[in-house]
């Protein structure tokens, strides 16, 4: 965190005060370096740090304050563009370091995870009275002897990303790498990227576009707000199979639209276009309280120790992979086949919704180190793992799980 933030700093230095295209090149370049550092830490520390009954709601709060910061970073240049002299895009990127010098002093002052000392110095006294002040609690025991089993075992692991590919690791290393490229494939950086470009394209002035950007990320800020509050009490797999319907829904509904009253060289008539703004709203939505947040706690949750911050990393890498396949291909994609752009988002968000039905387990509230036993009781992934897990279990006179 404190690396990401300090390479933040420095890009949005390079981009406020750029004079040529190498220096905004070097502002991206440093500014993508920042993200993935953070993106990879922030949401493996949150984990660590939260208790189990609060784990999703703590870590919905990272994909919270990134939609707030996307939603300040509309409101800021929906207003820049007033200024006339056109220097208002320094502002734009320059503005960056405020929040990242807020990371980097913070991270300054924020202790290391329990499961981070007890790994790296042995030190188990000063674990559990770090456990003992996060939890309120003296009764951390329990959960002090899972961290320290499985720092045992993370201590035996030396190559994390070449252990990953093992048989006991197929279901994590499969929702490391499905479930980052699904959130990708659901068209929301399209929304990201585009919208004032989309908006602009069905008939809405530039003004007005650009305001429907700032629409747009209040609702997926109101929608983080609620997923924070529920994902705790209804699960991961609801919020996933609600949030996946919903988005289905929308995505299909955009494409009957634009096909029945989009027209080349035409613009559309306002009340569809605002009815295209209203659906992209319900689908921001959709995906704020289920795809967005989850996609960075999931496969934090589902991961022991000993590859947690590998997956984590595979997740950060595929999904700036794939935001950079979609933002160099929508465009062209969009001219070839025109609305039925959306009708394969949708078709995308039909699979993976079918995947996370059939295939992923429900993590709620469960402690990170006792997420072994799900994958032993799960219909699939039990005959992967669990074929390892019965000849240890027949050598040593163990019955199995029941299974799910």
């Amino acid at each position: 965190m404190l690396i990401g933030g300090t390479v933040f700093i420095a890009g949005s230095v390079f981009g406020g005060a750029a004079v040529n295209v190498p220096m905004l090149i070097l502002n991206r370049i440093l500014l993508g370096i920042g993200l993935g550092f953070t993106n990879q830490s922030i949401p493996l520390y949150l984990s660590e740090m939260a208790p189990p009954r609060h784990c999703g709601a703590i870590n919905n709060g990272f994909e919270l304050c990134i939609s707030l910061g996307i939603l300040f970073a509309n409101i800021l240049n929906y207003f820049v563009i007033k200024i006339t002299a056109g220097w208002g895009w320094r502002i734009s990127l320059s503005m960056a370091a405020l929040p990242a010098a807020f990371l980097t002093i913070g991270a300054i002052f924020l202790p290391e995870t329990p499961s981070f000392i007890i790994q790296r110095d042995g030190d188990t006294n000063r674990a559990r009275i770090l456990l003992q002040k996060l939890r309120g609690t003296t009764s951390v025991q329990k959960e002090l002897d899972d961290l320290v089993s499985a720092s045992n075992l993370s201590r035996r692991t030396r190559y994390p990303f070449r252990n990953i590919f093992k048989r006991k690791y197929r279901p994590q290393l499969v929702i490391a790498l499905l479930i980052p490229f699904f959130n990708q494939v659901t068209g929301i950086d399209v929304v990201n990227f585009y919208a004032p470009v989309m908006f602009r394209t069905i008939g809405l002035k530039e003004r007005a576009s650009l305001f429907s950007s700032v629409v747009t990320r209040l609702c997926a800020t109101f929608a983080n707000i609620i997923a924070m509050m529920v994902v705790d009490r209804f699960g991961r797999r609801k919020l996933f199979l609600v949030g996946g319907v919903q988005m289905i829904l929308s995505q299909f509904t955009v494409d009957a639209i634009l096909a029945a009253r989009f027209k080349d060289y035409e613009d559309m008539d306002n009340e569809y276009a605002y009815l295209v703004l209203i659906t992209m709203c319900v689908f921001v939505a959709g995906f704020a309280w289920s795809w967005g947040p989850l996609t960075f706690l999931v496969p934090a949750e589902v991961c022991p120790l000993e590859i947690r911050s590998a997956v984590q990393s595979i997740v950060v890498a595929v999904v700036f992979l794939m935001a950079f396949v979609i933002g160099q291909t929508f465009l062209e994609v969009l001219c070839s086949i025109k609305s039925a752009t959306f009708f394969v988002f949708g078709g995308w968000i039909c699979l993976m919704t079918l995947f996370v039905y059939l295939f992923l387990p429900e993590t709620k509230k469960l402690p990170m180190e006792q997420m072994e036993q799900v994958w032993w009781r799960h219909w699939f992934w039990k005959k992967i793992v669990g074929e390892k897990v019965e000849k240890k279990q027949a050598k040593s006179g163990e019955t199995t799980l029941p299974s799910m």
